[in-house]
């Protein structure tokens, strides 16, 4: 099965391509035969029912530099051309981001878009992920100041994060002091228009925040992600570091609840944090990463189960 593949992410020359996710799916579906297409977000537009973008046939190879060829840009119909439609920019999800599920929502009907779109626009990270209370450490959404204090002297030590950050950025720990908590209330409401979350601190992610990666709901692999020093982040865009990891029981659990409402809602690629082996604090399914790291330390092919996932439910589509 040979597949048309539009993929729908930031600009090819600014990733780094040792470790990008969404290189790695590129080089799994050329390998595969399929054809790929370039674009970015801005490139969508929409007319009389149709949907389609300015888009770059595009082959890759992993040569740092050399990592990407472009030819002459087409008109690419995304409903009648395409068969896929990989939605992998990264966030903010902004009214930018949220405009391109619309869009693509009216072509999901027929072309398989990864991740659905509609259902990427109801599950933000951090929002999602509030349906699984049960697994999450104590967690507050607000814009109070008399709430984040309230809450900070019932924990005593606490984590203050934008709802809908990306990639460990605007992460900050208040400790029972509450220095500079009104101040970081203040500038948090100044920035951002949404509540914000705050967390009871948790010690244990000194060990570790754990990427655990699911394809059509199934565990496909993870790694542990290791702050920095005399960082309290481990997200790898900030310097933190992948070692090798197996799951626990607890982990499993939460892989296990997840699991079918992932697969129910089409969101077929997604990765999940969880940190001292228990605490849920993130579902990623806007554009998780985590793969190329997994494929070398366990050896699992993680974009070939993707792609053998996508093929399977395009075959199902006929």
């Amino acid at each position: 099965m040979s597949l048309t593949v539009a993929v729908q992410m930031d600009p090819l020359a600014q990733i780094a391509i040792a470790g990008d996710s969404t290189f790695a799916l590129m080089l799994s579906a050329q390998a595969r035969g399929h054809r790929l297409f370039h674009y970015t977000a801005e490139d969508l537009n929409y007319r009389d029912g149709r949907v389609w973008a300015k888009a770059h046939p595009v082959t890759v190879q992993r040569v740092e530099g050399d990592h990407f060829r472009f030819d002459a840009p087409v008109s690419l119909d995304l409903g009648d051309t395409a068969d896929v439609v990989l939605m992998r920019q990264d966030p903010p999800f902004d009214l930018g981001y949220i405009t391109a599920t619309h869009l693509l929502e009216r072509i999901a009907d027929r072309t398989l878009v990864v991740n659905d779109p509609v259902s990427v626009r109801n599950a933000p990270e951090k929002v999602f992920v509030l349906d699984y209370a049960r697994f999450m450490p104590p967690t507050l959404v607000t814009r109070s100041l008399d709430e984040a204090r309230a809450f900070l002297a019932e924990h005593g030590d606490i984590v203050v994060k934008p709802l809908h950050g990306n990639g460990g950025k605007a992460i900050f720990r208040v400790g029972s002091d509450g220095a500079n908590l009104s101040a970081l209330i203040e500038v948090f409401n100044q920035t951002w228009r949404e509540p914000h979350m705050i967390q009871a601190f948790l010690p244990a992610v000194a060990q570790g925040d754990k990427r655990i990666v699911l394809v059509d709901g199934e565990v496909a692999g993870a790694i542990n992600r290791l702050p920095g020093e005399g960082e309290i982040r481990s997200n790898l865009a900030v310097g933190g570091s992948a070692v090798k990891t197996e799951l626990t029981e607890k982990e499993r659990e939460i892989c296990a609840a997840l699991g079918p409402e992932l697969k129910r809602r089409g969101l077929l690629f997604v990765g999940i944090d969880v940190i001292g082996g228990e605490w849920l604090t993130e579902i990623n399914v806007t554009s998780p990463t985590g793969i190329v790291a997994i494929e070398r330390f366990d050896g699992t092919d993680v974009a070939g189960l993707i792609w053998d996932a996508i093929e399977h439910k395009v075959a199902e589509r006929g």
